[in-house]
C-alpha cells in the first residue's frame, strides 16, 4: 500500500515519536511510506532519511492558506496515496481537504493525547465537519475512546481504540553503572537516590507540581534529586522556582536530549505529574526500563501504570499526595525494585510497538474501504 501520515511537524514528542516509528514498521512491511507536514518537517524528520521516506513540508501560514494545501494535494497525488493516515484535528480537516476529489482508499485519523473536543472550538468544528470523509477515527487509548464517544457525534462504529506502543529492545533494564554514570555526570555524591521525567516543559506536564513534591520530599530524604529530561517554554520559569523553594543545586533541567534510554536507567523512580495524558509513551519507556514509577491518574495513565502492580497512582494537581508515593518507593527499593520489574514484563507483552503496527495494519484492511 502508499501511505501518507499527515502531521503538523515533526518536532520532537510522543505523537512525532510514534509516527517515525510506525513509518518504520510499515516500511518493514513492504509499504511505501511518505509524510506531510502541515507546517515545518521537524527536528525528527531526519530520521527518516535512511529509509528514504520522504519528509514534505507545506510551510502553512497564519489563516487559511491555498498554497500549502495545493502542495499538500500535490504531493498526496504524486505518491498515489491508498491510505491517508492523519494525526489529531488540525492535521486531518487540511488533509481532508487537501484530498477532495483524489482516489483515496481509505483516510484514518489518530487523535493522540485524550482528543477533548471543545465544541466552542473553531478547530474541532472544521474537525467534526472533515469527518464526513473519514473512515475511522482512533485513539490512543480505550479512556479516551469512551471520552470522545460521549463529547462527539461520531458513529461508535468508527471509533477505535489502538494504544500506542514502544520498540521494546531499545531498551535495557535500570542498572547500577548507568546509575553511577548518571550521578557522576550530575556531579553529586554516589549514594545520591535519583527520581526522573520525561516531557515537554509546558503547563499540561505539571513539572512545578513535580518540583513542589519534590522540595517536599527532600525534608524526610535528604539525599535525593530531580532530573527533568525535555524542554520548553516554562524552562527558565521552573528554574526559577527551583531557586525559591532552595533545591535548585538538586533539581537538574537537563533540556532536549537524544540518551533518554540511557538516561533513564540511571534513575531510581520515574515520575509523571501531568495534568492531561493521552496513552504516554514517556510511562511505557519507563516500564521498559523496569523502573518503579509515580503518575498522575489521568488520562490512559491507569492503563499503563497499575496502582500497587508497577507503581503508584495519584490525584493531578495535588503535590502532597505525590511527594507522599514519591517516599513509599524511595523507603522501601525492594518493593520498588519488584513493581519495576512487573512492569517491564507487561510492556514486553502489552507495550510492544509490533503490536500496535499490526492493528493499524489491520484497520488500513478493513472491510468497507473505499473503492
Amino acid at each position: 500500500m502508499n501511505i501518507t501520515h499527515f502531521v503538523e511537524n515533526l518536532n520532537r514528542g510522543g505523537l512525532e515519536r510514534t509516527v517515525i516509528d510506525l513509518v518504520r514498521a510499515q516500511v518493514e512491511l513492504g509499504h511505501r511510506c511518505q509524510i506531510i507536514c502541515l507546517f515545518e518537517r521537524g527536528t525528527l524528520a531526519d530520521e527518516l532519511a535512511q529509509l528514504d521516506v520522504p519528509v514534505h513540508a507545506c510551510r502553512k501560514r497564519h489563516g487559511f492558506d491555498m498554497a500549502a494545501l495545493r502542495l499538500a494535494r500535490r504531493c498526496l497525488r504524486a505518491h498515489a496515496t491508498d491510505i491517508l493516515h492523519t494525526h489529531n484535528a488540525a492535521a486531518h480537516y487540511h488533509a481532508v481537504l487537501a484530498s477532495l476529489g483524489l482516489s483515496i482508499r481509505r483516510i484514518v485519523n489518530t487523535r493522540h493525547g485524550m482528543g477533548a473536543m471543545q465544541t466552542a472550538s473553531r478547530r474541532e468544528w472544521l474537525f467534526r465537519r472533515s469527518l464526513f470523509s473519514t473512515d475511522a477515527i482512533v485513539t490512543v487509548c480505550e479512556a479516551a475512546r469512551r471520552q470522545l464517544l460521549a463529547a462527539a457525534s461520531i458513529p461508535a462504529a468508527k471509533l477505535f481504540a489502538i494504544p500506542n506502543g514502544i520498540r521494546i529492545e531499545r531498551f535495557r533494564t535500570s542498572d547500577v553503572e548507568s546509575r553511577s554514570a548518571l550521578v557522576e555526570m550530575l556531579g553529586l555524591p554516589a549514594r545520591t537516590r535519583l527520581i526522573g521525567t520525561v516531557g515537554r516543559l509546558v503547563p499540561a506536564k505539571d513539572q512545578a507540581g513535580l518540583i513542589s513534591a519534590f522540595a517536599a520530599l527532600r525534608e524526610r530524604f535528604a539525599d535525593c534529586a530531580l532530573v527533568l529530561i525535555g524542554d520548553g517554554a516554562l524552562r527558565e520559569k521552573l528554574a526559577s522556582q527551583t531557586r525559591e523553594l532552595a533545591v535548585d543545586g538538586r533539581v537538574f533541567l537537563l533540556g532536549d536530549r537524544n540518551d533518554v534510554a540511557e538516561l533513564l536507567r540511571g534513575l531510581d523512580v520515574f515520575a509523571l505529574s501531568s495534568l492531561t495524558e493521552g496513552y504516554s509513551i514517556a510511562l511505557l519507556e519507563a516500564c521498559a526500563t523496569a523502573l518503579p514509577i509515580v503518575a498522575t491518574d489521568v488520562g490512559g495513565n491507569a492503563e499503563i501504570v497499575r496502582d500497587g502492580v508497577n507503581g503508584r497512582l495519584v490525584p493531578a494537581r495535588a503535590p502532597a499526595a505525590l511527594a507522599h508515593a514519591l517516599h513509599e518507593l524511595l523507603g522501601d527499593p525492594e518493593r520498588a525494585r519488584a513493581m519495576g520489574s512487573r512492569g517491564r514484563a507487561w510492556a514486553s507483552k502489552e507495550g510492544s510497538f509490533t503490536t500496535m503496527a499490526a492493528r493499524y495494519d489491520a484497520l488500513y484492511a478493513v472491510a468497507g474501504a473505499r473503492a
